[in-house]
């Protein structure tokens, strides 16, 4: 296989120096295939999207299908059965009974926003909540919005100044840090149109966890002031955390959800902005400019909607959750050891998750070589080498790339 890479510009690479990318040919089930002849176990599904590993046949059939009836049309103004079988799915399993469908999960984040803003001047109420309030540590897409209600350090730091400035705070760990949250809402809830958190877990922005009951918390105080609760499941949704969605766990139903990645099993771009009732009704109007003005080409895609049926079928039909289970029993058992090795900081488990937080942020690219030397694709960044494999993967390929983990990181 040729590779011209003299007019591709590929995403968080320094052209300059960054390693060639490897050709793929192919992909099944957990393993990714190059054109050389090598297969790599994928460890990282990705980038979290491949729940059911690549090309399950359930999964190439319902795209093959759709294809020969409806490949696309737009959303506006058309509806048809694969998007309104979604919709009427994804309000079951969220609880939140308006779907509004997008391309990508950034334009999720955007649109999200967007809701929230809007829904503060349709009600009347306070046309000055325009702000949002998100936590340290926190991404939530590369979009302008997105960008804004995100760690403004690392990749995002060439556009400090250019981007809105929100409100940010640590995520609260104890009785103080809650007061101080309090009193933050207490004192600009009539700026914040809604306070965003990943649940339970803040995946790009290093892998930092909190519990359940924290996340409760951060929820009845948001609510307490009267700004509305965005949950970004975009990363944590679809059993990545052991359940369908992290809010679950927490006990919790937000205003909004955005779900992404996984949502199709990996098999092509859809993501959703999920709305309660009370957030739609204030876009209910006999004055058209208080509808939502937003409508990406691609959105409701036949194909994307006929694979994310097809990904929902599969956690109906097979084991997912308890598939889960059993892997993060594996990664506690397997990972757990590298605590005792001199570069390692911390180890953490959730679900189908495990981390290995290191002592040093600039080995990353070092370390990508050497995995893929072994013949596993793992991708670490920053100081944080990580896991969230297929939930298909078999005992013995998670064990070969928790091994693999451990012999390289001895190394150090």
């Amino acid at each position: 296989m040729k590779v011209n890479l003299d007019h591709i510009w590929l995403p968080y690479t320094q052209h300059a120096f960054g390693a060639e990318p490897l050709p793929v040919v192919d992909a099944e089930g957990c393993r990714i295939k190059l054109a050389d002849g090598r297969e790599l176990i994928d460890g990282i599904s990705s980038w979290w999207s491949a729940c059911h590993g690549y090309k399950h046949p359930h999964l190439v059939k319902a795209i093959q299908k759709q294809a020969e009836d409806l490949s696309h049309v737009m959303f506006a103004g058309l509806v048809h059965e694969p998007a309104l079988k979604l919709a009427e799915r994804l309000a079951k399993l969220t609880k939140l009974p308006r779907i509004f469908f997008s391309d990508s999960g950034s334009t999720a984040i955007e649109v999200a926003m967007k809701m929230a803003v809007q829904y503060w001047r349709n009600n009347n109420k306070n046309t000055k909540k325009q702000k949002f309030l998100h936590f340290t540590n926190s991404y939530h897409g590369d979009t302008m919005g997105a960008m804004s209600i995100s760690e403004r350090g690392g990749m995002h730091s060439p556009y400090v100044g250019h981007v809105p400035m929100q409100f940010v705070i640590d995520v609260p760990s104890g009785e103080l840090d809650f007061e101080d949250f309090d009193k933050l809402l207490e004192d600009s809830h009539n700026q914040i149109a809604a306070v965003i958190i990943e649940p339970l877990i803040q995946c790009a922005g290093g892998f930092k966890f909190h519990s359940p009951d924290v996340l409760a918390e951060i929820y009845r105080i948001t609510k307490k002031h009267e700004v509305l609760f965005i949950a970004d499941e975009i990363a944590t949704g679809f059993g990545r955390t052991g359940y369908m969605f992290a809010c679950e766990e927490a006990g919790i139903i937000p205003d909004i959800m955005c779900i992404g990645k996984a949502l199709t099993g990996g098999m092509i771009s859809l993501a959703a902005a999920c709305a309660s009732a009370e957030v739609f009704e204030a876009f209910l109007s006999d004055k058209l400019e208080n509808a939502l003005m937003h409508g990406p080409t691609f959105m409701a895609n036949p194909l994307a909607c006929a694979a994310a049926n097809a990904s929902l079928d599969l956690f109906e039909s097979e084991p997912r959750l308890e598939q889960i289970g059993k892997i993060e029993q594996q990664l506690y058992e397997g990972l757990k050891p590298c605590e005792s090795l001199k570069i390692v900081k911390d180890v953490r488990i959730k679900g189908a998750l495990g981390v290995v937080e290191l002592h040093k942020d600039d080995l990353f690219f070092e370390l990508r070589e050497k995995f893929i030397a072994e013949n596993v694709w793992i991708r670490p960044f920053g100081n944080v080498v990580y896991l969230a494999p297929p939930l298909i993967i078999e005992e013995k390929e998670l064990q070969k790339l928790i091994n693999i983990i451990y012999k390289i990181l001895k190394l150090y």
